[in-house]
Order: C-alpha cells, then structure tokens, then sequence
C-alpha cells in the first residue's frame, strides 16, 4: 500500500471519530469530504442554527507541533473560500457560521475547539 493511499485511510478513521463525537454532542452531520477548487472541506455539520465547517487533524508525534498549528492563515483562508463556495453551491444562506478544528494527537483524547482563530 502507497504511503498516500495510507494516510488517507488513516485520514479517515479519524474524521470518521470525529463525525461521531459531532454527532454523539448533538450536532446534525450535513456532508463530509466536500470538494471545492479551494480545497475540501472535512466536515459540515449544524449545531442548533449554526452551520459549523469542521477541520480534523490528526499527528502521529509531536514531530510537527499540535494538530491545530497547521491551521495557518493561508490554511483559514481556503477554508473561508471552500465555506462559500460550499454556501452558494447548496443554497445554504446564513450568517452563523462558525469555523472548529477537532484534533488528535498521538491517539490521546479528542480535542474540539470552536470557533478557531489566528494569532
């Protein structure tokens, strides 16, 4: 098996852990693996009235920092441009809209974090 094909497949296994601990704390899973020229988009999913755009990152070690370092500006900002695109594509107009990161890290415990921002 290729190095890619196996990240994929561990890609997977954890935005499917994800998908269910969105769904196990009540938030309604809307798509997942949303393709966009900007990028894809990991899950969407409904929290009450909001429309959430949810990043899962996962690090095998501590090699490369924590799971929610890699969301850098330019990271935010295809994910900013594949959330319209995603909006206008599904007719899915609102302005609550919120943007989380839920990561793994080294099989520890998950960590969900709302509302990510930079700096």
């Amino acid at each position: 098996m290729s190095q890619k094909h196996n990240l994929r497949r561990i890609g997977c296994i954890y935005e499917e852990l994800a998908a269910s601990f969105l769904t196990d704390s009540g938030y309604e899973i809307l798509e997942r693996n949303y393709y966009t020229r900007f990028g894809e988009l990991d899950i969407v999913a409904r929290e009450g009235d909001t429309l959430v755009f949810v990043e899962v990152k996962y690090r095998s070690s501590g090699r490369f920092g924590e799971p929610w370092e890699s969301v850098t500006t330019s990271k935010m900002r295809s994910l900013i441009m594949a959330a319209g695109i995603y909006m206008t594509r599904e007719k899915c107009y609102t302005d609550n809209i919120r943007f989380d990161l839920i990561g793994f890290f080294t099989n520890r415990k998950i960590r969900h974090i709302k509302n990510i921002t930079l700096g």
